[in-house]
């Protein structure tokens, strides 16, 4: 996989990977940035999420298991020294449905253990827990 990403003045920077979408990314106002786009920390828990979201759908589809609803929050917490990498990345999956327990969990735990390469691709600790509709389950 190849990408490009050029830079747009002050601390502003564009990329385009290989699907053709473009992904404007920026700094905060207080070190030089204007603030035009999310900050590439921003976007690397989003891919966390959105890698083991897609494969948590996929998963459950294949066990002809369809979501009324999907939803994730993300916190990553950071060193506090340079260069402050993620040491810990919490995702909570929120899930609605009519969807076995078991089964969500299998999918969790598959994307989590085994199949998203954006999360394999951290040296980071990653916890996660759910919820079926709005039901907690238990930590993975």
């Amino acid at each position: 996989m190849k990408t490009s990403v050029s830079w747009n003045g002050h601390m502003s920077f564009s990329g385009t990977g290989p699907s053709g979408h473009e992904m404007r990314m920026d700094a905060a106002e207080e070190v030089g940035g204007q603030n035009s786009g999310p900050r590439p920390t921003e976007l690397l828990l989003s891919a966390v999420a959105g890698c083991t979201g897609i494969d948590i759908i996929s998963i459950l589809q294949k066990m002809r298991l369809n979501p009324a609803a999907f939803h994730m929050e993300v916190e990553g917490k950071r060193a506090e020294d340079h260069p402050k990498r993620f040491t810990d990345i919490h995702i909570h999956y929120a899930l609605e449905g009519d969807l076995p327990e078991d089964k969500v969990v299998r999918a969790i735990t598959l994307s989590k253990d085994k199949y998203c390469s954006v999360s394999h691709s951290l040296h980071a600790r990653m916890t996660v827990t759910y919820s079926i509709n709005g039901q907690p389950g238990t930590e993975l």
